[in-house]
């Protein structure tokens, strides 16, 4: 067994090596394709609204809601303080 491997070194080598290089071409192709992917992934992050954004509707919506119902002192403070934060988000 050995004897054969010592004969036949050099083609072993060769196969070895011809492996090796279509594993490689097969890398590039993995690394096109998850560009690819990278790249949809982006824009679409690029299109959702931010975290300030949502969170600047979300205070607008609680004060139309607050409007909306009987106002009582609580609610009017509360309102005010809604206004603060907006402003304070806007500002950033």
């Amino acid at each position: 067994m050995l004897q054969k491997l010592k004969n036949n070194f050099e083609i072993i080598l060769l196969c070895l090596f011809c492996l090796l290089l279509l594993k490689q071409c097969g890398i590039g192709r993995d690394l096109e394709r998850i560009k690819k992917e990278n790249s949809r992934i982006s824009v679409k992050m690029d299109s959702l609204v931010s975290k300030k954004d949502l969170l600047i509707e979300g205070l607008k919506t609680e004060k139309r809601m607050i409007q909306s119902t009987d106002r009582k002192m609580i609610d009017v403070n509360r309102q005010a303080t809604i206004d603060q934060e907006i402003q304070k988000l806007e500002e950033k």
